[in-house]
């Protein structure tokens, strides 16, 4: 059985700690304490998020001004064999020496046209104080806002059209490989007129990515694993109920952030319209139980 397993930001970094090396490793180390046990039992494919990431790697690249800025393309890619490579080794240390591991490189294909281009609404880097997030934007020309309680750089966020490495991660999956790519929603690029593919200076919602992926993998499930136990209607009132059992048809009537839990529903539930089979969203530290239907928000054709 096929499983795609997306990591939220929390298996990476949690709220307020320092983006260190060691920060994210011992994060790391959690999640693969929890994607061990799946390995062999199904074949793996690990997604993440990396907007932290890319956003220090940009503060790390504006701060030495002999060279222009490297584009967001590219520090996507930086990203993803980083953390690829931690993930790797975590997981290697649980696991047989027997087991392989590849972490792919995965260009994703936008379009220039779409209208996420003239609206950044992604949340990426640091967070800062309303101040100094106001001064970053006037300085550098970037889009600020609102992430949750915190200000942080905003870019835009197209949806993705195709995964141009999706033969070679059939071939690794088919040989037991466990496979960790599209991170961070995959390296953004898009077709020029003259046919050349380029770069974009975008973000790609990892989740939405990660739904592509299953779709296109012919998963039997999609894990989106977050620090929420599941989907919570009237969230951060006294009123929160959690949802266990739900269709697409069904969340249609409800309307979530689209900073945090709003792309994760649209991504579980265009999954699951298209496949037929399941998408959880719910907390990493019950993956085993979400993967099995007893855990997370449990999205079903019914």
């Amino acid at each position: 059985m096929r499983a795609v397993v997306a990591l939220g930001g929390n298996a990476l970094l949690r709220r307020g700690e320092e983006l260190t090396a060691e920060n994210q490793r011992n994060n790391v180390k959690i999640a693969a304490k929890e994607l061990a046990p799946l390995v062999g039992e199904y074949q793996l494919v690990i997604t993440h998020g990396n907007g932290p990431q890319v956003g220090l790697l940009s503060l790390q690249s504006a701060a030495y001004t002999d060279v222009k800025e490297y584009p967001l393309d590219v520090l996507g890619a930086q990203t993803e064999g980083m953390i690829g490579y931690m993930i790797e080794q975590e997981l290697g240390n649980l696991l047989p020496i027997e087991v392989p591991f590849a972490t792919i490189l995965t260009m994703v294909e936008v379009d220039p046209e779409d209208p996420a281009f003239d609206k950044p609404t992604k949340p990426i880097g640091p967070i800062y104080e309303e101040k100094e997030a106001k001064k970053l934007a006037k300085e550098k020309g970037w889009t600020v806002g609102l992430d949750g309680k915190d200000w942080r750089r905003k870019v835009p966020s197209p949806v993705p059209q195709r995964i141009f490495e999706l033969r070679p991660i059939h071939w690794l999956l088919e040989k037991g490989t466990v496979v960790i790519c599209a991170g961070g929603g995959g390296i953004p690029t898009m077709y020029q007129k003259d046919g050349s593919l380029k770069g974009v200076e975008v973000v790609i919602d990892k989740d939405r990515a990660s739904a592509l992926l299953a779709t296109q993998l012919n998963a039997r499930v999609l894990i989106l694993a977050t620090d929420a136990d599941g989907v919570y209607l009237d969230w951060g009132t006294e009123k929160a109920r959690k949802l266990d059992k739900v269709t697409p048809e069904e969340m249609i009537q409800y309307t979530f952030d689209s900073g945090s839990m709003g792309p994760k529903v649209e991504a579980a539930c265009e999954f699951v319209n298209k496949t037929g089979e399941r998408a959880v969203i719910g907390s990493l530290s019950e993956l085993e139980k979400m993967i099995s239907g007893d855990a997370g928000t449990q999205f079903v054709i019914r």
